[in-house]
């Protein structure tokens, strides 16, 4: 099979899971003997990934917010927009990536999902004619559903179904004007019949997105995430130091100033005098001053010394972080749909430790690799990591739980296959009601 996968890029600037998912169900994929082509927007995708320098980057971040913003740059000469989207630009925007605001981007957003009828008519025609000429389709993933706008135009021109995940739309969706809120779910409701398919990457979030964008049952399938176990090293956590960890931006919204202001309450406990704190998943510019606090808190409490950025958060290099924690705790603010970091955390035997929010406690309590904790505060997360740190022996049963049900619950080669599955019923619709009667 034939398959496309198009995906907003990040640059690998800083730890994405959206991003990291899409990277690992292709190679997954490919395993399975499919061909599978991933179509870059706004910004590069990892670098480490497969090589796509023959596939352009459609949208380019910088040429499509200058052309929505600035209508001038609509008429500007091709040589323009090429200057634009050139590695060096593009270099420089992924740097940046994690200063995109959705508030202030409402037009834009609005502007995406009307697709054709929209303010980048030409860019949706110079991608849909690419992969049309290039790539010969017979199935098109959209990596999530702020790009529902591309779906119309995708069907007209190949002919072959197209579906859409869920995940964390919300999240992009809620800060914004709320003027502006209602006429996006509305247009996403309304864009929603031009796919064949929604997948949502858990229950948990197909609710919300079901309320959201007034969807039936029908059209939303879930299929979990999943990684490869053999892409990770289990190692006990008695084999460890006591360290605790956070994987992800280092930023507000996902918590990391409650699990320095955790790691401040822990120490001031008698007994933990030997944890550090070690954080991983990048930054950007726009994160600068917020981490210059954290590291200011720190070094007014005198610990400094015990804390440590890794650098390495993607491929390979995440297992030697790994190795240096026997928790993880992300705590996201307001919750997530899923959260990569907790599968990759658990197949390397690391427990999580994560408030009771969004697909959270869906995930754990299916792997049995971790536990919740509420109110997401620091006091509380303290003293969760105080509990399990001065129980080795429940910290060993929760790594082998975790390291168990990622393989055995959220194994990506048997998600592959349902995905496949899924494919196959939209491509065949008459085979598969001929199985299901």
């Amino acid at each position: 099979m034939n398959i496309i996968q198009i995906i907003p890029g990040s640059g690998g600037s800083f730890y994405c899971g959206n991003c990291l998912r899409d990277s690992k169900y292709f190679n997954a994929l490919r395993a399975k003997g499919h061909q599978v082509t991933k179509i870059p927007m706004y910004l590069p995708l990892f670098a480490d990934e497969h090589d796509i320098s023959e596939v352009p980057i459609f949208y380019g971040a910088i040429s499509l917010y200058l052309k929505q913003v600035y209508p001038i740059f609509k008429k500007a000469p091709k040589w323009v927009d090429n200057l634009l989207n050139s590695k060096p630009m593009m270099k420089m925007a992924a740097s940046m990536a994690g200063s995109t605001n959705a508030k202030g981007l409402e037009d834009m957003t609005l502007s995406m999902l009307l697709g054709e009828h929209g303010n980048q008519k030409e860019e949706l025609d110079h991608m849909v004619n690419w992969i049309a000429e290039h790539c010969k389709p017979d199935i098109i993933h959209i990596s999530n559903a702020l790009l529902l706008g591309l779906a119309r135009r995708l069907k007209e021109k190949t002919g072959v179904p197209v579906l859409c995940s869920l995940q964390d739309e919300d999240v992009w969706i809620d800060p914004m004007q709320p003027q502006f809120q209602k006429k996006i779910w509305d247009l996403m409701h309304e864009r929603a019949a031009d796919v064949d398919a929604l997948v949502s990457v858990s229950h948990f979030f197909a609710g919300v997105m079901k309320k959201r964008m007034n969807l039936s049952d029908e059209k939303v399938k879930v299929i979990h995430l999943g990684v490869d176990i053999n892409d990770y090293q289990y190692v006990s956590p008695k084999e460890k130091e006591r360290n605790v960890g956070y994987i992800s931006r280092m930023c507000h919204k996902d918590g990391f100033d409650i699990v320095v202001d955790a790691f401040i309450e822990l120490k001031k406990k008698p007994g933990f005098e030997d944890v550090k704190l070690v954080a991983t998943g990048g930054s950007t510019g726009d994160d600068a001053q917020f981490l210059k606090e954290q590291k200011r808190k720190l070094k007014e409490n005198n610990l400094l010394d015990k804390f440590e950025i890794y650098p390495g958060f993607e491929g390979k290099e995440v297992n030697d972080f790994f190795k240096k924690v026997v928790l993880v705790s992300v705590p996201v603010r307001i919750g997530e749909a899923f959260g990569m970091y907790l599968l990759e955390s658990m197949a390397s035997g690391v427990p999580v430790v994560q408030p009771a929010l969004g697909a959270f406690p869906e995930i754990i309590e299916i792997s049995g690799g971790g536990v919740n904790y509420m109110p997401n505060s620091p006091e509380k997360l303290a003293e969760t990591w105080a509990g399990l740190l001065s129980n080795p022996d429940k910290l060993e049963e929760l790594s082998i739980a975790g390291f168990e049900g990622t393989k055995k619950n959220f194994n990506i080669h048997n998600h592959a296959a349902e995905i496949i599955s899924l494919y196959e019923s939209l491509r065949h619709p008459e085979r598969s009601r001929r199985v299901n009667s």
